[in-house]
C-alpha cells in the first residue's frame, strides 16, 4: 500500500525594516529591508522525530545574517517531497511566506501538493473562544506553546545571538509538536481531508489516516443511489464507500 507523505511544517519569520512618523497605528514611509526567514521546523508523518533548521546552521552565515537562500532551497525540497502539508494557518501565512521566497530566489514551483490547515477547521467546525495554537493546545489539554521574550527573541536572532538561536529553534520545534497532536484530534472532523490511502477501496483503509481498523456502520441515501457507510476506528472519521442503485 502506497501512503501519502505528510509534513507537518511551521516558520519563523523576520520583520521587515522600515521607517515611520510615530509608534502606533501609523504608515510606513519606505522599507530599508524587507522580511526573510529565520527558522524553519518539520516533521514527516511516518516518523516521531522534528528537525529544525535556522538561518545560523548554514555556511556564509557570520557574513550574511538576512541571506535565507540556502535555508529557502532546503524548504523547497521539503515540499517538493510532501503529498500533503499541514500547517496551522498555513494556507494563509506560511506556505504563501515560502512561496514569495521562492520566487524571490528564482526557484521554481515544487511538485504539487495538497494543504491541511489545522486553523481552517478550528474555525469551520468549531467555535473555540480563540483558534490560536497555543490556546486549542489549552483547551484540548494538550499542552501549550513555549513562553519566549517577545520581540527580543527574534531581534536576538537577527544579530546572531547564539542564545536567542538556541531558544527560537525550541520554539520553532515544539510549535510543531504541537501542531501534529491538534491535527491528530481534529483530522476526523475535516470533511474535505485529502486521501492519504493510495489504491485501497473504502472497506479496506481509512481514506484520512489509512487504518485498516475500519468497520461497517450503516447506509447512507439518495433517491437513487446507497452508500455504505464506514467508521475508522483509529481517527473516528466518518466516511461513504462508493454508491450502489437502490
Amino acid at each position: 500500500m502506497d501512503t501519502a507523505k505528510i509534513l507537518y511544517i511551521d516558520i519563523e519569520t523576520a520583520p521587515s525594516l522600515g521607517w515611520v512618523w510615530a509608534k502606533w497605528q501609523t504608515n510606513v514611509i519606505d522599507f530599508k529591508a524587507d522580511w526573510y526567514i529565520l527558522s524553519v521546523a518539520w516533521k514527516w508523518g511516518h516518523q516521531d522525530k522534528v528537525h529544525v533548521l535556522g538561518l545560523n546552521d548554514f555556511a556564509g552565515y557570520k557574513r550574511h545574517k538576512e541571506n535565507d537562500k540556502s535555508l529557502v532551497k532546503k524548504i523547497w525540497s521539503l515540499l517538493d517531497e510532501a503529498d500533503v502539508i499541514v500547517a496551522h494557518n498555513g494556507d494563509e501565512f506560511d506556505l504563501p511566506k515560502i512561496n514569495t521566497r521562492f520566487l524571490t530566489h528564482e526557484l521554481s514551483p515544487t511538485s504539487p501538493y495538497k494543504t491541511v490547515d489545522t486553523l481552517k477547521i478550528a474555525r469551520k467546525v468549531f467555535k473555540f473562544d480563540s483558534n490560536k495554537l497555543d490556546d486549542l493546545g489549552r483547551y484540548l489539554g494538550i499542552g501549550r506553546k513555549l513562553p519566549h521574550t517577545g520581540f527580543n527573541l527574534w531581534q536576538g536572532c537577527m544579530l546572531g545571538d547564539k542564545d536567542a538561536w538556541t531558544k527560537m529553534k525550541q520554539y520553532n520545534m515544539h510549535d510543531v509538536e504541537l501542531l501534529s497532536e491538534v491535527y491528530s484530534l481534529m483530522r476526523a472532523w475535516d470533511k474535505n481531508h485529502p486521501q492519504i490511502n493510495q489504491g485501497l477501496t473504502a472497506n479496506e483503509a481509512c481514506p484520512t489516516c489509512s487504518s485498516k481498523n475500519v468497520q461497517r456502520r450503516g447506509f447512507s441515501y439518495t433517491l437513487l443511489r446507497k452508500k455504505q457507510r464506514y467508521q475508522c476506528l483509529n481517527c473516528r472519521r466518518w466516511y461513504e464507500g462508493s454508491a450502489k442503485k437502490v
